[in-house]
């Protein structure tokens, strides 16, 4: 009987305390996943002739973004430069991107779900490669899903788009790299900033 009687007990306390634990949040509303998805990815290179450490000194900080591609203005809205887990945050907040993998000269950077909004898993990496000892290729590789455009025209038009602007990005760090000084910015008219797809999400 006494064995009975704490079983007994033991069950109950095991019920109450299943029961004290927190519920689990409830989902979001509207959902963010995409039912077919449709990954590309865009790879993008240039040659600097200056040493691998060298480049990767110079522009390979993850805030480094602001410098060479300057109509992202780029602060630290958390974490430490280059360390895992830091949040970069571009455009005055519009953009946000997570560092979530590097090497000695690398980074990969993700960019958070946001609620309302298709997510498009788009990443990004910076790769800085030695060529030779006094020659480096940099390499930007992006990949999403662009699933959620119209067709297949406007998904090309879409990577020709970040291709430009990545591709002045690297031009940007191969002048800096080299010791160069970049032009001004050339006016704009307010429209998005250069790396911005038209639908508003990524860089």
């Amino acid at each position: 009987m006494k064995k009975v009687f704490v079983a007994a007990l033991l069950a109950t306390a095991l019920s109450s305390g299943a029961s004290a634990q927190q519920a689990p949040a409830a989902p979001p509303t509207g959902s963010v996943a995409v039912a077919n998805p449709h990954y590309v990815a865009i790879p993008m290179e240039i040659t600097v002739n200056k040493p691998v450490a060298d480049v990767w000194k110079r522009v390979g900080k993850f805030c480094d973004i602001g410098e060479w591609l300057p109509q992202l203005a780029c602060t630290l809205q958390s974490g430490k430069d280059g360390e895992f887990g830091a949040v970069r945050s571009l455009a005055g907040g519009r953009i946000l991107e997570i560092l979530v993998a590097k090497t000695e000269y690398s980074y990969s950077y993700a960019q958070p779900v946001r609620e309302g909004q298709p997510y498009n898993f788009y990443h990004g990496t910076l790769e800085a490669r030695a060529v030779t000892p006094t020659t480096t290729k940099l390499l930007y590789t992006l990949m999403l899903d662009n699933s959620m455009l119209a067709d297949d025209a406007a998904r090309e038009r879409d990577i020709q788009s970040r291709k430009t602007n990545f591709t002045t990005a690297l031009m940007n760090m191969k002048i800096l790299a080299e010791g160069g000084t970049l032009p001004p910015p050339a006016p704009r008219g307010g429209g998005a900033p250069a790396g911005a797809p038209a639908t508003g999400r990524g860089n």
